[in-house]
């Protein structure tokens, strides 16, 4: 693939609902481009971006593939995404790194949730868009009704560049209404053509729209179309470009991709009507230990600057790193560095996607995209630039982990593997958390939903040879004290020799919540000696961390020797922590236990509509709803919620919300658990302390 000027080159995001279409369009424009010599199917999971074993299995794009391919003197760099929400965080990637989107709806499905969300997402990121209407070979479909669902559901001006010959399901191809031809499709090609006869008053009518809002772009063609003067192909082109990068129209093009109808028009449209990155200008970052802003302008003779958007681990070529460059070039067997990192990279070889193989290329300047393999310390998110003059672009803003996962291995031989394992998963995921839960001894996995590590847990069988199991994740309950009490420990033996003794004092108060512990030492006159002290102080820690309810630690509370008495022979060190850790346990019962849970603050976003239905739930989980505010076209609720409670509500909030419908959340703190609840909490740690010490 050769080197392209900058205004040669577009960056483009295919985005919208799951199973809408977007990997068959990339199939086809990539057939089109003669890129690949046949069409691959999703269905035969013979697809070039869907090529992952989790992908071809279960029929969904999983993760960002980077499709470059050649279109009229243009390089196209297409990003297709995934359309699940689970795996989110590849679209923020995609909509990061591109400088224009393709919106695409299923005409039989309409607009749908993730829809709706991602073209949220690219308008408040200011991309300019295409709109494609697909699966029209299908029974039940209506382009003309396709748009005015979206113009009601969007809330935007969609504008055709084509309409449909035939009706579905016989759809015979497409007339391009800019340059006023018809194409049809047939054995997987499209044929230039005249319009139809039986179209032609159609044809006029759709041309005089697209006429007209390529007129109210520009004041120059305003005025002539308004003298009743014929806009030329030319002056149409320009207006419709200016509207679509300004906004004020999305351009429509209806396909059917297995048919190969439309694509043509698609290719032509994103060479016509989208931006280069020339036309977007300057990117602004930082320079790298201060506040100072700094801007790197779409030059190849500018500084080096490149974002990295995706990791991945190649079985053969190791670490891949994607990249796009903002300024300057970088070149093959160069240097660059990581300012995010403050770290050196030997860049090797780099490549281009062509199809499912990789090409190499001798550089990459401002505008382009590409991949280099086994840089050592560059992750997804990172900047690299010029040594001698360094920048940190803004990183990617990746949605939170919300939903997780008790993991665990199958077997002791896996229990080694799973760490190293889960550490190569979280470089190609950074949207996957792993980590270890100290109060429960959990190993926590953390994603997007439910599909998103169902698909962590394939991967670490399949890839790394890993059996995991998944569960539910303990609650890390608390206990506490109510009151005061003052008591003693008293630990003695004697085995015929040398005996051991160790009495004390202990008493003990509560703390405010969120103290934590705190120990004292008021002892006088030396009862217990000052070299006993630290012993009982770690009996008593060590008895806060059994508990005396349930077995959950003991917090919020200060212990304070006060009185004690020691044996000139039989004292000790473990005679004394014996005595502390007993004086706790009995100090804390008389007290008064009782069980804390931790509570999260969670920010629920959703349509107004749906409002009453979201807080009357909330309610229903104890939640104390902090107050509601607007959030662009959503309302945010606030709201601190029981973590036991948030358990599935994942799951709970897209079914009762149709997916539209988000939330986040994070620890506040922790609060008495309702007397109701207390006993059963109880009885299910006792249960299962039993049962563990049946399966030793």
């Amino acid at each position: 693939m050769r080197v392209y000027e900058i205004d040669r080159l577009r960056n483009v995001a295919l985005i919208g609902h799951g199973h809408s279409g977007k990997t068959s369009i990339a199939e086809a424009m990539l057939f089109a481009a003669g890129v690949t010599d046949r069409l691959g199917s999703v269905q035969d999971g013979n697809t070039v971006s869907d090529s992952d074993e989790e992908e071809t299995s279960r029929k969904i794009s999983i993760s960002l593939s980077l499709l470059p391919c050649e279109w009229s003197e243009h390089k196209i760099n297409l990003l297709d995404t995934p359309g699940y929400a689970d795996f989110g965080g590849d679209v923020s990637a995609a909509l990061r790194v591109a400088d224009a989107a393709i919106l695409v709806v299923d005409a039989g499905a309409g607009v749908e949730v993730q829809t709706e969300r991602y073209n949220t997402m690219a308008a408040e990121r200011g991309l300019p868009r295409l709109l494609a209407v697909t699966k029209l070979d299908k029974e039940h479909t209506d382009f003309a009704r396709s748009l005015a669902e979206v113009k009601d559901a969007l809330k935007c001006n969609p504008v055709p560049l084509a309409v449909p010959i035939g009706s579905p399901p016989s759809l015979q191809g497409v007339v391009d209404l800019v340059r006023s031809v018809a194409y049809t499709a047939s054995g997987g090609k499209e044929s230039e053509g005249p319009i139809p006869e039986e179209m032609s008053s159609a044809v006029a009518e759709h041309r005089e729209r697209l006429v007209e809002a390529a007129a109210e772009a520009d004041d120059e063609l305003m005025e002539k179309y308004l003298e009743d003067e014929n806009l030329s192909p030319q002056e149409v082109a320009r207006g419709l470009r200016a509207a679509t990068l300004a906004g004020k129209v999305l351009p429509t093009i209806p396909l059917s991709s297995l048919n190969m109808v439309g694509i043509r028009c698609l290719l032509d449209a994103i060479t016509a009507d989208l931006p280069s990155p020339e036309d977007l200008g300057a990117v602004k970052g930082v320079r790298p230990g201060s506040d100072s802003e700094e801007e790197r302008p779409p030059d190849p003779k500018a500084p080096l600057s490149a974002l990295v958007f995706k990791t991945t681990a190649d079985p053969y070529a190791g670490r891949l790193t994607y990249f796009r460059v903002y300024s300057g070039a970088i070149h093959s067997d160069a240097a660059a560095y990581n300012s995010s990192r403050q770290e050196r990279e030997r860049i090797g070889p780099l490549m281009c996607p062509v199809g499912k193989n990789h090409e190499g290329v001798p550089a990459l300047s401002a505008g382009d995209m590409g991949l280099v393999a086994k840089l050592h310390a560059t992750f997804t998110g990172d900047t690299l630039c010029d040594e001698a003059n360094p920048v940190a672009l803004p990183s990617i803003d990746l949605p939170t982990s919300v939903f997780s996962v008790a993991l665990s291995a199958k077997t002791r031989a896996d229990e080694d593997k799973v760490g190293a394992a889960m550490a190569r998963l979280v470089e190609e995921d950074p949207t996957i958390h792993f980590s270890m839960n100290p109060d429960t001894k959990e190993s926590i996995l953390a994603g997007l939903g439910d599909l998103h590590l169902e698909v962590v847990a394939s991967r670490l069988r399949r890839k790394y040879g890993v059996e995991v199991e998944t569960g539910a994740p303990k609650i890390p309950y608390r206990e506490t004290i109510r009151g005061q009490a003052r008591v003693q420990g008293r630990f003695r033996r004697q085995t015929g020799g040398r005996g051991q003794f160790g009495d004390v004092w202990v008493r003990v108060e509560p703390l405010p919540r969120g103290q934590g512990f705190e120990f004292a030492n008021a002892v006088r006159g030396g009862a217990v000696p000052r070299n006993f002290v630290p012993a009982v102080e770690k009996g008593v820690r060590e008895a806060m961390e059994k508990g005396v309810l349930a077995g959950y630690p003991i917090t919020d509370l200060r212990a304070i020797l006060d009185d004690g008495s020691s044996h000139p022979v039989d004292s000790s060190d473990l005679a004394f922590k014996i005595a502390g850790s007993m004086a706790l346990q009995k100090a804390a019962e008389e007290a008064g236990a009782l069980l804390l849970e931790p509570v999260v603050h969670a920010e629920v976003v959703v349509p107004s509509d749906q409002m009453g239905d979201v807080i009357g739930a909330l309610n229903s989980k104890r939640a104390q709803i902090l107050g509601m505010e607007p959030k662009g076209n959503l309302q945010a609720v606030s709201a601190q919620v029981p973590l036991a409670e948030m358990a599935s509500y994942g799951s709970e909030l897209r079914s009762m919300t149709g997916g539209r419908g988000t939330y986040t959340m994070q620890f506040s703190h922790y609060q008495e658990v309702p007397p109701h609840l207390t006993q059963s909490i109880i009885d299910a740690a006792k249960q299962e302390k039993e049962q563990e010490s049946a399966g030793r």
